[in-house]
């Protein structure tokens, strides 16, 4: 099976041996379970949270900008079926460490790969949109198994994200810290490899760029753009998604970054369309975004170019 070449070694996880004993038994305990028990207390948990009213005003805030001729009832309806997903995205993930490559690569489902087989054919890698949709930890493990990809990640804490990180290295996935990241990013896709990126949180700082995203500008990372238009690398878009019981392969594409010259329009043009295509996506499927998250809680500085 691929294996993606090296990336950078860096602190990715910073947990206590506490805190890593405690997540090795938690883990042990939920893979040991009944999945159905598990499933059902995932959604317990996920009801629960949302009655106490956690992060609740901001996703349904959220979801009234993103769709206003939706009724509140409907709207509703959608955030207790993000909170639900965003549990099964845990359990997915807690369930999955320690599976072997093969067990990885059979818990998403793929109809058909031919697309990014054709492009890798290309020879210059492949830049890959994704989002907090769907099962995300599992899209990344699973794809691993296809093709040496590689993702961009934060440093994390906890016990439980070390014993994540370590599972997913041990796949084959390679990790990528978001400093240097446009250097790693260029280097593995020089190796024709695969690279993930998800752009759909709020990226501060000078060079983020403004694009419409759900009708409003949302602050988003330049860096999969940058990292086009330097190798002439396609994108795609990419999920794991819920499906009749079920995950998924979606993939979307190709998208290809042109080359005017102008680069500030160029990298702006580029990321307004993958971004248009991941919110034609999650539209579809919209209780499967991460709509706790506050997407729009940065506004364009006067004078900043909007897609």
């Amino acid at each position: 099976m691929p294996t993606a070449g090296p990336a950078r070694e860096t602190a990715l996880v910073k947990a206590s041996s506490l805190s890593r004993a405690v997540a090795s038994v938690f883990v042990g305990v939920v893979r040991a379970a009944p999945a159905r028990w598990v499933d059902a207390l995932a959604r317990g948990v996920a009801a629960l949270a949302y009655a106490l009213g956690i992060r609740r005003r901001v996703t349904l805030e959220n979801l009234a900008a993103a769709f206003p001729e939706r009724t509140e009832g409907e709207r509703r309806a959608i955030a207790r079926g993000a909170y639900a997903n965003m549990a099964r995205t845990v359990v997915d993930s807690l369930r999955s460490i320690g599976d072997s490559r093969q067990e990885l690569r059979l818990r998403v489902e793929v109809d058909d790969f031919t697309l990014v087989e054709r492009l890798l054919a290309r020879g210059r890698g492949l830049l890959c949109v994704t989002a907090h949709l769907g099962s995300w930890e599992l899209f990344g493990a699973s794809m691993a198994q296809w093709v040496p990809l590689h993702a961009v990640v934060r440093p994390l804490r906890g016990g439980f994200n070390a014993q994540l990180v370590e599972a997913r290295q041990r796949s084959g996935l390679g990790l990528i810290p978001p400093r240097g990241a446009l250097l790693g990013t260029v280097a593995a896709l020089r190796r024709n490899e695969v690279v993930a990126m998800l752009i759909d949180q709020a990226i501060g700082g000078k060079h983020s760029l403004f694009v419409p995203f759900f009708g409003r500008p949302a602050a988003t990372t330049p860096a999969l753009s940058m990292a086009a238009l330097r190798t002439g690398a396609p994108t795609v878009v990419a999920a794991a998604l819920r499906e009749d019981g079920r995950l998924r392969l979606h993939v979307e594409g190709p998208f290809e970054a042109e080359d005017t010259g102008n680069r500030e329009r160029d990298l702006l043009a580029h990321t307004e369309k993958v971004t248009a295509a991941l919110e034609r996506l999650i539209r579809a499927h919209p209780e499967q975004w991460l709509w706790l998250h506050r997407r729009w809680k940065l506004v364009p500085p006067p004078g900043k170019t909007l897609g």
